[in-house]
């Protein structure tokens, strides 16, 4: 997986900050999945947090899942957490439109909404 380029962005994007430290989260593994678990694109968050080339331009109307490898993303700093991933799922409901899937995350919590 190669740092996700803020040059292109692709139909689903994220942004991860790290709350414990007040600062982007670099160099966590993400990867986005259809609902029955076939990977469509893999990204490991950029300097600033993050990923804007994830998976393919077009996606169809359906049920998606953002997977953060939380465990590689703390263990590189030596912290222990409680979640070693996070799996956001979500819904396309329209094709043509950008989604884009911010996460907070710390040690021992994590939250999500839709952005823009």
């Amino acid at each position: 997986m190669e740092p996700a380029s803020a040059a292109s962005r692709s139909r689903v994007t994220t942004h991860v900050l790290d709350a414990a430290l007040g600062r982007p989260a670099r160099g966590v593994p993400v990867r986005l999945e259809d609902a029955a678990g076939a990977v469509l694109g893999e990204a490991i968050t950029d300097a600033d947090g993050r990923a804007g080339r994830l998976g393919p331009d077009d996606l169809p109307a359906g049920a998606y899942r953002l997977v953060f490898d939380t465990d590689a993303y703390f263990a590189a700093d030596a912290r222990a957490s409680f979640y070693p991933e996070v799996v956001i799922a979500f819904a396309i409901a329209n094709p043509h439109e950008h989604y884009h899937v911010p996460v907070l995350l710390s040690p021992f919590a994590y939250s999500t909404y839709r952005g823009s």
